[in-house]
């Protein structure tokens, strides 16, 4: 994958390009905003993620997001050492797709890049061909989040529809918990393993199905698809 790197230290561009080049990335590096606009171009190389350091010297990195998210759809991860949540909630009101908080864990940085590259892609092939998953008596239209049971239309949340949808992408494939809360909650899995089992609760009695999701004890869960 051709990953994008927007780090004005060249000695930590330099180390972090070096881990990626490792596990399989192409990587190319801007040192600034302009640098980072000016690769993107339509006529340029393609890229997979956008790793963007918000610290930059000729823009800010807030503003470089929002210009980015204007001429591509290519997935931002925003690397800062603003922590608070003010800040998570404006860049990712400004098209990020996740947020980093310095200082991380290389192995993290790495399942978001994996994370948001899989997600993306999901949604392309959703908007051209796949439209809608059917699992029996289960069936989710993807462009409208709509789910029904037998016919019935199942009044889920965002979230619900979303960890639904994740894991009826591939019935049968276990999904660790740290991957469900990166890619659905666009987060780590500290303090939100909770929140993961309330949502799979919560799923199995609305679609009053128990047995569709299952727990693989010591790991995540499964979607188990129905007889039709």
């Amino acid at each position: 994958m051709r990953l994008l790197l927007v780090e004005d230290d060249n000695h930590v561009a330099a180390a972090l390009s070096a881990v990626l080049a490792r596990h399989g990335f192409d990587v190319t590096h801007a040192r600034n905003g302009e640098e980072a606009l000016q690769a993107l171009v339509p006529e340029g190389p393609g890229f997979g993620v956008v790793l963007l350091d918000l610290g930059l010297p000729d823009q800010d990195g807030y503003e470089v997001c929002g210009k980015i998210r204007k001429r591509t759809g290519t997935p931002v991860i925003m690397v800062t050492a603003r922590s608070d949540v003010r800040s998570r909630i404006h860049g990712l009101n400004l098209g990020a797709d996740d947020y980093v908080v310095k200082p991380y864990d290389t192995g993290e940085l790495l399942a978001r890049i994996h994370a948001v590259s899989r997600r993306t892609a999901h949604e392309d092939a959703t908007g051209s061909t796949e439209v809608a998953l059917s699992l029996g008596p289960v069936h989710i239209e993807l462009p409208t989040r709509q789910v029904t049971v037998d016919g019935s239309v199942v009044q889920l949340t965002r979230k619900e529809f979303d960890l639904l949808a994740l894991l009826a992408q591939r019935p049968g494939v276990v999904f660790r918990r740290e991957q469900i809360i990166s890619e659905v909650w666009r987060t780590s899995w500290e303090g939100t393993g909770r929140t993961l089992e309330v949502h799979v609760a919560s799923l199995r009695a609305k679609l009053r199905m128990p047995a569709l999701i299952e727990t693989v004890r010591g790991v995540g869960y499964r979607l188990v698809a129905p007889a039709a």
